[in-house]
């Protein structure tokens, strides 16, 4: 007998995607476990009352490897087919082996793509996620996050929240299991007047580590600025604090990324200079106590606002370039990645969006929300619930499919983070 192709089977089972994620949350694979329908043949005596089950033709390795093309979303239907299903895909090979099968380097895959998170409230943080591979909005609730303005950061299928107000509650978590861990408070003023919110997943070590650069106003100054970095290792489960420093017409932001041990994150002119943003590099593996400003980099032309992301080890900025008599209105976006080489750190533009996708954000703020990972980057203005995506690899614009949100009134704000899908990331 000759099986059909893997991928025969797989194009009819992606179909059965569901629409609303909600459906089949990640705890129903491993509660929920069916037994095994069998199925009975006409028989002669000798044969009467013998049954087979229909999956039991295909061994334990083949089946894995045939769920394993499945979109993400589609695991968790499976997980409720039968029991030898579920007990396939709730287990730990299953779950490393998919995210490998799917991780966009391998050629031989049917790559996840990172997705995308858009707030529909300003009041909780209900929403819609985006898949990017089978263009599809899935209904979404994340776990540990009371509201949509929580400062947010992601990594490797981990995503960190932190609250606005106190900004002493902090969760890792990963948002397709629901699973999540709050960590201990980070020390330093708790009243911070700017504050950046970084993480980063090590995949092979299934470590993690959190930043935070608190920034608050000398008293009386207000050209000098207090900056703090603090660092969160989930191998001691501890913070420290790595530097200190004090800014003089700079001051800190909410932007910052970290890339191979590096933080990154953006300053603002307070006054006194011809740049209005810069970038500043502070390796987290050494524990020099030189000014942060001496690995200060200008930003590569007058942006209205930047936004930080780490796309394969690489640091990517996505700006508002702004107009030359106006720096402040901004007249197009964007894309630049910094370039390292000789002990010199320059930006090199990689695209700029084309005017008619930029007009058809309709509005544009000057400010808007940009986040992405691996290849993937996506815009969406505040003013609206238009997403735009950007392949780096295939210098490709796109607009997303049509969120099923609706504007309700006009001052109505939108925005939303990336993060990749994974299964088997534990904070």
């Amino acid at each position: 007998m000759v099986l059909p192709d893997i991928r025969f089977i797989v194009f009819f089972l992606r179909m059965e995607a569901e629409t609303s994620w909600t459906h089949y949350p990640y705890n129903y694979i491993t509660t929920y476990v069916p037994e095994a329908e069998s199925y009975s043949e006409p028989s002669d005596d000798k044969t009467k009352g013998q049954t087979f089950s229909m999956d039991s033709l295909l061994p334990d390795d083949l089946l894995e490897r045939i769920l394993s093309f499945l979109p993400i979303a589609s695991i968790f239907r499976a997980g409720t087919v039968c029991k030898r299903w579920n007990e396939i895909v709730s287990s730990r090979r299953f779950l490393w082996n998919f995210s490998n099968n799917n991780n966009s380097n391998n050629n031989n895959s049917v790559s996840q793509r990172p997705w995308y998170f858009m707030f529909t409230s300003t009041d909780d943080p209900s929403g819609y996620a985006y898949d990017p591979v089978i263009k599809k909005w899935y209904t979404f609730d994340l776990p540990c996050i009371e509201t949509s303005n929580w400062f947010v950061a992601s990594s490797c299928g981990l995503v960190c929240f932190m609250d606005n107000d106190c900004r002493n509650k902090i969760y890792v978590s990963n948002p397709i299991t629901k699973q999540w861990r709050r960590l201990i408070e980070p020390p330093g003023h708790r009243a911070t007047d700017y504050t950046a919110l970084s993480t980063s997943m090590n995949r092979a070590k299934q470590s993690y580590s959190v930043s935070v650069v608190k920034s608050k106003q000398v008293p009386g100054n207000f050209f000098q600025w207090e900056l703090s970095i603090h660092l969160y290792s989930s191998e001691t489960m501890t913070w420290t604090t790595s530097l200190t420093d004090v800014l003089t017409g700079w001051r800190g932001g909410d932007e910052s990324v970290i890339i191979d041990s590096v933080l990154y994150f953006l300053i603002y002119s307070t006054g006194g200079s011809d740049h209005r943003h810069g970038l500043i590099a502070s390796n987290l593996s050494s524990s020099s106590t030189s000014s942060l400003m001496r690995s200060f980099v200008p930003m590569p032309c007058a942006l209205t606002c930047g936004r930080l992301m780490n796309l394969k080890e690489r640091l990517v900025v996505v700006g508002g370039i702004g107009k030359h008599d106006r720096p402040d209105i901004i007249k197009g976006i964007g894309i630049w990645c910094l370039k390292e080489g000789g002990g010199r750190r320059e930006w090199q533009e990689m695209a700029r969006m084309p005017q008619r996708y930029f007009q058809g954000f309709g509005e544009l703020d000057d400010v808007f929300a940009s986040s992405g990972s691996d290849d993937m980057v996506y815009i969406q203005s505040y003013g609206s619930p238009a997403l735009l995506t950007f392949d780096m690899k295939l210098k490709c614009w796109k607009w997303s499919q049509k969120c099923p949100v609706s504007k309700k009134f006009p001052l109505q704000l939108f925005t939303g983070f990336s993060f990749e899908p994974r299964l088997e990331i534990a904070p």
